[in-house]
């Protein structure tokens, strides 16, 4: 990868369709996105309200107006409602996708799960992703809905992943670099270990929390950063988190099938800031 940064934009939580989206908001998220010019687009999820096909049509017009070469759209549990699964496929392809440029691998896992508000990831995913993710000199991303870690200022946790914890296991030993995720409508960083874990706020919809606003972020990777800025539609860019990307000494991928049974493998040392 070029010193020059791969730039992400990644917004969550349109819930085009509901009356808390605001179309003035949504325009500017567009206009700010198509000035920026990234690299890739991540859209993870909430897409819609409540899954209907009309709803999906506003959203793909909307995402369609970002001048964006590289994109990935994921569904959320709002997107699942109603057979909604039907109509993201038809206007979006698949639910679980990936993203491969320079020396950067994004994999998007689809964690909906039909009519309810939690996710899952699930065990016939595990593979794929360790598999995917076996070169070793790649910075790895994934994607989902769902969060992995509890989110502060989001009250009583009920609908993380089922799976966190396996899932967690999966992208640790497979040398996850960064995990970005929306769901929560709360923008938010925590550094797990080597891992950066990311929350997307909600981009165009008064579906908030506490005093929180409207926001998305904006990621910039090189070989050895991992910067996260904050930008709230019409303020300017704030830098909310840079850290140094951890690289790692040794392997210690493994199958989950041959883990089953088997104690987690002990991961520590193996990741070097």
């Amino acid at each position: 990868m070029s010193e020059r940064p791969v730039t992400i934009a990644h917004i969550s939580d349109l819930h085009c369709g509901s009356q808390y989206h605001i179309p003035s908001l949504a325009s500017r998220v567009v206009d700010e996105i198509n000035d920026l010019a990234p690299d890739a687009l991540v859209v993870t999820g909430d897409l819609t309200d409540m899954g209907f096909r009309q709803e999906f049509k506003v959203a793909k017009r909307l995402i369609s107006r970002m001048e964006v070469d590289r994109v990935m759209v994921l569904p959320g549990n709002h997107d699942a409602r109603n057979v909604g699964d039907m109509h993201f496929e038809e206007y979006f392809g698949a639910r679980s996708t990936e993203l491969r440029f320079d020396s950067v691998r994004i994999l998007g896992v689809d964690s909906s799960e039909p009519d309810l508000d939690a996710g899952r990831v699930g065990r016939e995913r595990y593979r794929w992703i360790e598999e995917r993710f076996s070169e070793p000199d790649e910075v790895k991303v994934v994607a989902l809905h769902h969060h992995l870690l509890p989110v502060p200022g989001t009250g009583r946790e009920r609908n993380i992943v089922y799976d966190a914890g396996d899932m967690l296991r999966v992208l640790a030993s497979s040398g996850c670099d960064l995990v970005l995720c929306g769901h929560k409508h709360v923008p938010n960083v925590w550094r797990l270990e080597a891992m950066v874990v990311v929350n997307a706020g909600t981009a165009c919809s008064y579906r908030l929390r506490g005093k929180t606003r409207a926001s998305y972020n904006i990621i910039e990777l090189t070989p050895d950063r991992i910067k996260v800025i904050l930008k709230h539609p019409f303020d300017e860019p704030e830098v909310v988190a840079d850290f140094k990307r951890a690289i790692k000494r040794e392997c210690v991928w493994r199958p989950t099938d041959e883990l089953r049974g088997e104690a987690a493998p002990d991961t520590a040392g193996v990741w070097f800031s």
